[in-house]
């Protein structure tokens, strides 16, 4: 195993004095045809939002000098994942898909980019499946309430008083119909792995993602008292809510799918304690990932052909986050940058870079603070991986 460095030249696509971010790590920014890329632009960087601040979402065009071009509002988005936003995968050149607060709900939005036609839907989205077909959501609300940066202001949670209520959970909707069910409940998910720290807490779901032929999707169960956590367990079941199965019964992080059994994560495991681990599905199977080079949490990703992981740091006590690629087969890492970060009053205001792939997984894109605003930038990376070793 080795280490190496490459330093590459970073560019900004995205340009002050407003801040622009995508959000998370788990899907591209990118469009089928790679002349435009998705960001949201706020006039401020320096608080959480409150119900009255919108984000704008709109296009950098790649061709034409990143100009950006704005194309709609939105009041449901938070610091770390954005609004959801994403290219619908049924027509990857033309449809967005984003949240959005509707009076008193929170609701998902079709948007074409071309036309500017709009379609609701009458829940938001977490994740949607790679055929573009269906989607999987939660209570934003309740999230805000627990785990402040990743859920949304402005709809009161109907179950707020409630511990670990059956009428609440993860949510199942169709895309093209709009119709939607309740598939897991918080209080079914506690009676799967009960825990003795689980009594008198606060449950909640975050983190979910479909397997790449979407037979089955990831979810974090977590809960604590007073937005401090006292457990994590990560599942997966089917997409209709059946076949729960438990795949790691400790702190789960961060993860990613590497193909439809397997899922990257980091994950504390009672033997071997916090690493990346390589998890098989429906079973007891963990290999330890990049064992002496990835050594710390990050947002993990794989490329589109699978050969490379994609992650960062968190701040190193200099303040810097580094942005490094890890080579599956080879086992090595290389280190494409070193970003210093900006710190803030609040933990949730913190600018992770989130790396994310171009779709032919020549490019990486994140956001930043180093320059001092909070911007998108990308990198070349089509060197390195098209010459592994």
């Amino acid at each position: 195993m080795s280490r190496l460095t490459h330093t590459l030249l970073s560019q900004a696509v995205t340009t002050g004095p407003n801040h622009h971010f995508f959000g998370y790590y788990d899907k591209s920014p990118w469009d089928a045809t790679g002349q435009y890329l998705l960001a949201l632009e706020v006039p401020f960087a320096d608080r959480p939002p409150n119900p009255n601040d919108s984000a704008t979402i709109g296009l950098v065009d790649l061709t034409d000098n990143n100009r950006f071009v704005p194309l709609a509002e939105t009041s449901a988005w938070n610091w770390q994942q954005g609004t959801m936003l994403q290219w619908l995968s049924t027509a990857p050149d033309r449809l967005i898909v984003y949240n959005d607060r509707y009076e008193d709900q929170f609701v998902a939005v079709i948007y074409d980019v071309h036309s500017g036609q709009t379609r609701t839907l009458p829940r938001p989205i977490y994740a949607i499946s790679h055929d573009g077909k269906s989607a999987i959501s939660l209570n934003f609300s309740r999230v805000h309430q627990m785990r402040p940066g990743y859920g949304y202001v402005g709809v009161p949670d109907p179950w707020g008083a409630k511990a670990c209520p059956e009428e609440d959970g993860i949510y199942w909707m169709d895309l093209t119909t709009g119709e939607n069910r309740l598939i897991i409940s918080l209080g079914q998910i506690a009676s799967v792995c009960p825990r003795a720290s689980m009594d008198g807490a606060k449950h909640w779901f975050n983190h979910l993602l479909f397997s790449p032929n979407d037979t089955r999707f990831i979810f974090l169960h977590r809960w604590g008292v007073a937005e401090k956590w006292r457990g994590h367990q990560m599942f997966t079941a089917r997409p209709d809510g059946t076949d729960i199965y438990c795949v790691n019964d400790d702190m789960v992080s961060h993860f990613d799918w590497y193909n439809s059994q397997q899922i990257l994560a980091w994950a504390r495991r009672k033997e071997t304690n916090d690493h990346y681990y390589l998890f098989t599905d429906e079973s007891d199977q963990a290999e330890i990932i990049g064992d002496g080079m990835l050594t710390e949490d990050g947002h993990c990703s794989y490329s589109p052909n699978g050969q490379w992981i994609l992650t960062d740091t968190y701040p190193d006590k200099d303040g810097y986050q580094t942005l490094l690629l890890y080579h599956v087969e080879d086992e090595y890492r290389v280190d494409i940058g070193r970003f210093s970060s900006v710190e803030r009053p609040l933990e949730q205001l913190r600018c992770d870079l989130h790396p994310r792939w171009r779709r032919d997984g020549t490019q990486v894109c994140f956001d930043s603070t180093h320059e001092r605003c909070r911007q998108v930038y990308t990198v070349d990376v089509g060197e390195i991986v098209a010459k592994p070793g």
